[in-house]
């Protein structure tokens, strides 16, 4: 094992290879974990946020990882063990399908690996996480936070529904979850970013619709990932000990 810098545990943050999951990485580095970098596609990038970790004196490891699939999740906490026990996961890794059209127009196939990544890739991570972090098993306890999206109050009409549906599965699962473990010693919240600036919309043909929307957001801009990562940390976090089952909009107001 690795020797960690005292302090909160180790996290493991998926998707965290940009966007909202390489700022919770970098900040909860910051915070005094130990930092593992999950990534599907985007090795580079997870290298580089690991790289901005170390050269601040902090401990991390990118590690490759389908959420999609319960053997490659078990590998990814098997992974995270050099770095000590577990104490935090933030479930960040999801999908749109890319292509912004009306549900009838979606591809099936797209259909089938958004609800993959975002609903049974974070029931996978969050089975795993009470295995390894319940105090009824030995283990340390600690915090999950899952990251929703405010898609879900309109149901994103014309743009992405199946992501929208996709987003209140795990409003659910966040909900039914954190009664399930609490007496377990495992906080389950969730974080709904609202629009956000971040590589999701380009990725999607529309580089310019967080612009788009500011009209219709009362603070009149759109969200940077450091303010949805900082809401993510509180929730990991001794000030936020009395909270489960909670879900903040991180959304300007909309």
């Amino acid at each position: 094992m690795l020797e960690a810098p005292a302090g909160p545990g180790t996290i493991i943050v998926t998707g965290a290879s940009r966007g909202i999951g390489a700022a919770v990485a970098q900040l909860a580095a910051g915070a005094g974990y130990a930092v593992v970098v999950n990534y599907s596609q985007d090795a580079n990038g997870a290298a580089s946020v690991v790289e901005g970790i170390t050269a601040a004196g902090g401990m991390a490891l990118a590690v490759r990882a389908d959420v999609s699939d319960p053997s490659s999740v078990a590998v990814l906490f098997d992974a995270a063990a050099a770095l000590g026990p577990v104490t935090a996961v933030v479930n960040n890794a999801g999908i749109t399908g890319d292509l912004i059209a009306p549900l009838v127009d979606v591809p099936t196939a797209s259909i089938s690996r958004v609800l993959a990544v975002n609903v049974a890739g974070v029931a996978f991570m969050c089975q795993e996480a009470v295995r390894r972090m319940s105090t009824n098993n030995g283990g340390p306890g600690g915090g999950i936070v899952n990251i929703s999206s405010t898609a879900t109050k309109a149901g994103s009409p014309g743009t992405w529904v199946h992501y929208a549906a996709s987003k209140g599965a795990v409003d659910v699962l966040t909900l039914g979850l954190s009664a399930e473990v609490a007496a377990q010693g495992i906080r389950v919240n969730a974080v709904s970013p609202g629009s956000t600036n971040t590589g999701l919309h380009a990725a999607a043909g529309m580089p310019d619709r967080v612009e788009r929307l500011n009209a219709v957001i009362p603070m009149g801009r759109g969200g940077e990932p450091e303010e949805v990562a900082a809401a993510v940390l509180w929730l990991l976090s001794p000030a936020a000990g009395y909270i489960t089952g909670a879900n903040l909009p991180v959304a300007g107001g909309r």
